[in-house]
């Protein structure tokens, strides 16, 4: 499942991408993304002007937290992604967005992974978070309880606004990511819910467009509280 990075096989093109993605980012990133976020990036030497390096990050990234991210050629199987959270490794894609797709792409790429998801695992309450959703992952469950984790966890991890300081602020990695939709996610376009797991795990949601309904939590531990409930309500009956 996990592979190496050939960090020799990054052609000029790809650390070019890589650069205008960045720049084009960083123009409106500090406004619009919630401090743990921006704290993680700088905490993670996040750099501006080449592909990273995956060795680079862990090495600021696991004194941290315990986290790390492991490359992958891109999407893994459920089982594996989950498995992977409970051991606190994130499934790091290692490629990168062609040049003409900077403002949005449906499937993940090394900026959506290694910017967008993994600054946030250096925060401890939402290191948790994503262990635990990992370990609730794991478990067995119906198609149903299945389907709606995996809403729980676009509306969280992947596409999740935040309040802090009395304003809405990007957490997810979606957002974060994309100067695109990061942008569209603030304007009265997008209708923002209040954060409730039930609500969210009970809303459908399509990956080839901007996201016209978002949740805002009013903190992480709002959102932790939310898959420790999950993981009560899934948990294994004790054997007799």
């Amino acid at each position: 499942m996990y592979i190496v990075q050939d960090y020799n096989a990054y052609t000029d093109q790809h650390h070019r991408t890589w650069r205008k993605l960045f720049k084009k980012r960083m123009e409106t990133l500090p406004d619009q993304a919630c401090s743990f976020f921006l704290k993680g990036l700088a905490i993670i030497n996040m750099v501006p002007d080449r592909m990273p390096r995956i060795e680079e990050i862990n090495a600021n990234l696991k004194p941290m937290t315990c986290w790390q991210a492991c490359p992958v050629a891109g999407y893994i199987a459920a089982k594996d992604f989950f498995g992977s959270l409970a051991q606190r490794k994130f499934p790091t894609t290692i490629t990168i967005r062609p040049e003409d797709q900077l403002d949005y792409l449906p499937e993940p790429d090394m900026f959506h992974d290694a910017f967008g998801h993994v600054p946030l695992h250096t925060d401890t309450v939402f290191a948790d978070f994503l262990q635990k959703f990992g370990e609730v992952g794991m478990r067995e469950m119906s198609d149903e309880e299945r389907l709606r984790l995996s809403r729980l966890f676009w509306f969280t991890v992947e596409f999740g606004l935040v309040e802090e300081d009395g304003k809405v602020k990007l957490y997810g990695s979606g957002l974060c990511s994309s100067p695109g939709e990061g942008e569209y996610s603030l304007t009265d376009a997008v209708e923002k819910r209040p954060f409730n797991a039930e609500r969210a795990m009970d809303t459908a949601f399509e990956i080839d467009h901007y996201q016209p309904i978002l949740y805002v939590a009013e903190s992480f531990e709002q959102i932790f509280e939310a898959i420790d409930q999950q993981a009560r309500r899934t948990e294994p009956a004790a054997a007799n």
